[in-house]
């Protein structure tokens, strides 16, 4: 009987030494993959998220803008039909 438990801490033992070498090995693959989509975006010359913020509201300007402009523009043409 004491020679059953000893085998059954034994398996336990190497049950969880293994367990503890599989959450390394994916924590090690999970920094890998990490690492090489890290690269893969770096070469892809992405814009950043402040570029895009940029861009955005330099676009929403404009469109104010282009109202605007259309708005006068009318008025311009309204003018200028009442004067003709």
């Amino acid at each position: 009987m004491q020679k059953d438990n000893k085998i059954f801490e034994d398996l336990a033992k190497m049950t969880s030494g293994a367990v503890g070498t599989f959450m390394d090995m994916k924590r090690e693959m999970d920094a890998i993959a990490s690492a090489q989509v890290e690269k893969m975006l770096q070469k892809m010359n992405l814009a950043t998220k402040e570029e895009c913020d940029t861009l955005r509201e330099m676009v929403a300007r404009l469109r104010l803008e282009q109202e605007e402009l259309k708005t006068q523009l009318k008025q311009l043409q309204e003018q200028k039909k009442s004067a003709g």
